[in-house]
């Protein structure tokens, strides 16, 4: 299979991240819709994370059982475990901390209340409703961006397993991979606006946040047709495994002040065997 060929295929697969993103835009959804969104794209996450966690131990454990077989040396083990653990904690507490700072510099500042004025107090309050408002999306849309770093993140590793097999010949394999990361990915824009709620986003962010999460997939194509790294597989799948840990916590806290508990854990259920369904289609490719 040709390089332009593979980076077509690379290209549909990270495409179908927009089928889910558009659901973004729809107006007026009750509380309960927007949990069951929410903790369905939660599920999603949850499955996700698995995989990312599942595909960087393998790495390490074939290391591993080379070094048990006198094929390879104990300082490469440690050094793809090293790198998986900073590569975690930087996804997971690089972010806490950004994050943190971020809040810091948007806090809100309440008005002063000019003493003496009746018309002051509800003119003062509706700038700081207003404010609060206009907060409490940026914090909303910003942790939606996350979710789309850390699932390109997990997609560029992604990618990387789609240029490798079609580089080694295995026209198939990359194939089949493509259907599979293609009805994958197309979950995960769900995962990306189920949080953000109430908040409705612009359709350029959408496009932003689009191409945040499923670019990745297309340059982890073009990469993997030309270079063969663990290594760099696994600096991915650990950025990719903190950055969702974050981002999942996140979701977890911010959904259960909305209520419908129940619905929720069952829409969780739903979402974490949606990726399960549709990773079972790169698993038959033997991806």
């Amino acid at each position: 299979m040709s390089f332009a060929e593979t980076t077509l295929l690379g290209a549909i697969a990270g495409f179908t991240i927009f089928l889910g993103l558009p659901i973004g835009r729809v107006r007026r959804i009750d509380a309960r819709i927007r949990v069951a969104l929410a903790m369905l794209s939660l599920g999603i996450l949850a499955f996700i994370f698995m995989d990312v966690g599942s595909h960087g131990m393998e790495i390490v454990e074939r290391a591993l059982d080379s070094y048990k077989g006198h094929h390879g040396s104990l300082g490469h083990v440690i050094a793809l475990f090293a790198l998986l653990a900073v590569g975690f904690t930087v996804g997971t507490a690089g972010i806490a901390l950004l994050e943190a700072r971020l809040r810091r510099r948007n806090r809100i500042t309440p008005l002063p209340i000019a003493g003496g004025e009746a018309g002051a107090i509800p003119a003062e309050q509706v700038v700081t409703d207003r404010e609060a408002a206009i907060t409490a999306r940026t914090l909303a849309l910003r942790t939606g961006m996350t979710i789309a770093i850390a699932i390109g993140l997990h997609n560029f590793a992604e990618g990387l397993a789609i240029g490798v097999s079609a580089k080694a010949g295995e026209t198939a394999l990359a194939t089949v991979l493509v259907v599979g990361f293609a009805l994958h990915n197309a979950t995960e824009g769900f995962g990306i606006v189920g949080p953000l709620g109430s908040i409705r986003p612009t359709w350029g962010w959408l496009v932003v946040a689009g191409v945040v999460g499923g670019g990745p997939t297309f340059l982890g194509t073009m990469v993997g047709y030309q270079v063969h790294s663990d290594a760099l597989e696994l600096c991915f799948y650990g950025l990719a495994g903190g950055a969702l840990l974050y981002v999942i916590g996140e979701i977890w806290i911010g959904t259960r002040r909305h209520g419908h508990r129940n619905l929720g854990l069952f829409m969780l259920a739903a979402g974490f065997l949606l990726g399960v369904a549709t990773d079972l289609i790169v698993a038959y490719g033997g991806g």
